[in-house]
């Protein structure tokens, strides 16, 4: 540690060297009066100001600094944007900088693990907050792009390693390891496996996994381990060094549903007893990409009740489907949750056709139950000419929505991308009803598609096939 992380803060009477004067001193100096901040700089040499910039212990948030004691595992738990991405690459520095203990004459080897490639190269290497970022420029590690390997100075290597390929962490060793987002990737189990046999270097190896939690079981196994220990911090914590608007517009629009107590506060959230569609279901849908070709695609509708006041939602959701998905031969994809809030029925009309046109989907289909022939009439007006189906419910939510969430279960349908609304409702409703706020529009019209397009066809989209007798 340098001189200037030792030195007494003017006024405090208290060293930066010591645990609670590291957690506080930033805090402490960004509110001092102009006098007392111009003394403490004043005080600091030359190389000491150049510095204090990379000594992340003076500015670190309390949950980004390592805990004591003897742990296996680090597991930062926090929201989008609470400065989890820093604190992981800040613990790599201090290990390959000899702040952790190794064996005689070695150099640390840690494993840096993300969610892809890319992912693990342009978040946790050259990202805003990544290793490189926040490495002072004579300690710098230089990056191979060929080997996938950042070196230090000093020797140290870090690799880096998608979780799609846990194969690859067979025969490597290492003693330290940072896994990025566990919680969403899609094969966890098996890669953190695979990287708990590497971790055999060293004395003491150490993992720190930094993720906003998910309620899987990998994770969920991790956290219970006695040598497990785990710092939890909402968004709020990192605000100052979030965009002023970001946490106004988030809370606005998710408010206090499962979704922000997940991504925002960093909450383990269970699956709701009896839910139709798992945590650990939804993650399986995971599509690395979209299908080249896609023999069918409709927009499903499911519009408000009433004229569309500001509390109402209309429910558009955009499925397809391909005949050549494996393994089954063929696979539903949702492509978009094009869902609108707070729109008269002209207005939800226009984003159901935009959907359509968008996709160059084949036709929409629209519930009728809520609007009869208002429904229809307002598509009309906005596009005469598209194709429509319209259906009526029969049957309860549950019961419609049953067969679809069995498809989901065999892994015949998948997502494109993660939809966060559209998941958060999917998560709600259970075998006895759906267990949120209103109605789930949004399932309601995810349910419309892939009926349409699986369970009941209008007309067959699967291509003739020869069948040996």
């Amino acid at each position: 540690m340098s001189d200037a992380s030792r030195r007494e803060l003017p006024g405090t009477g208290r060293s930066t060297s010591s645990a609670q004067g590291l957690r506080s001193a930033a805090a402490w100096l960004a509110s001092a009066g102009a006098a007392v901040q111009e003394s403490f700089l004043n005080e600091l040499s030359e190389g000491e100001r150049l510095a204090l910039p990379f000594l992340f212990e003076f500015w670190a948030l309390e949950h980004q600094l390592p805990p004591a004691g003897h742990w296996r595992s680090w597991a930062i738990l926090g929201g989008r944007g609470a400065g989890k991405t820093r604190a992981g690459a800040e613990w790599v520095r201090a290990s390959v900088e000899g702040a952790l203990p190794l064996s005689p004459g070695r150099c640390r080897r840690v494993a840096l693990v993300g969610e892809t490639l890319d992912q693990a190269r342009e978040v946790m290497v050259f990202g805003d907050s990544g290793i490189l970022a926040c490495s002072p420029p004579d300690r710098r590690p230089d990056w191979s792009a060929t080997r996938r390997c950042l070196t230090w100075p000093n020797g140290a290597e870090a690799m880096v390693f998608s979780a799609h390929d846990p194969e690859a962490l067979r025969g490597p060793q290492f003693d330290g390891a940072w896994a990025d987002e566990l919680g969403k990737w899609r094969k966890a189990r098996e890669t953190w496996d695979m990287l708990q046999f590497a971790l055999r270097l060293g004395d003491h190896p150490q993992a720190c996994v930094t993720t906003t939690p998910r309620n899987i079981g990998v994770l969920k196994e991790l956290l219970e381990l006695p040598s497990t220990v785990v710092t939890r911090a909402p968004t709020e914590a990192n605000r100052a060094n979030l965009a002023a608007s970001f946490l106004d517009e988030v809370r606005a629009r998710y408010g206090a549903t499962r979704l922000a107590r997940q991504e925002l506060d960093g909450e383990m959230v269970c699956d709701v007893d009896g839910t139709l569609w798992t945590q650990e279901v939804l993650e399986r849908a995971r599509l690395q990409e979209v299908p080249e070709r896609l023999d069918r695609i409709v927009v499903a509708v499911d519009p408000p009740a009433g004229d569309g006041v500001a509390s109402d939602a209309c429910g558009i959701v955009v499925c397809g489907v391909s005949c050549e998905g494996p393994p089954q031969g063929w696979q539903g994809v949702v492509l978009e949750d094009a869902s609108v809030q707070g729109l008269g029925p002209s207005g939800w009309a226009r984003a159901a056709v935009a959907a359509f046109e968008r996709w160059q989907a084949d036709r929409i289909v629209a519930e009728i139950n809520q609007g009869g022939a208002m429904v229809e009439a307002v598509l009309r007006q906005v596009a005469p000419s598209v194709p429509l189906r319209k259906v009526s419910a029969t049957r309860g939510k549950v019961l419609r929505a049953e067969p679809v969430a069995a498809l989901y279960e065999q892994g015949r349908i998948a997502h494109a991308r993660r939809f966060e609304l559209l998941e958060e409702q999917m998560g709600l409703l259970t075998a006895s009803g759906f267990q949120g706020q209103g109605s789930p529009d949004r399932v309601d019209a995810l349910v419309w598609a892939l009926t349409e397009l699986i369970t009941a066809p209008a007309e067959g989209w699967r291509r003739p096939r020869v069948r040996g007798l």
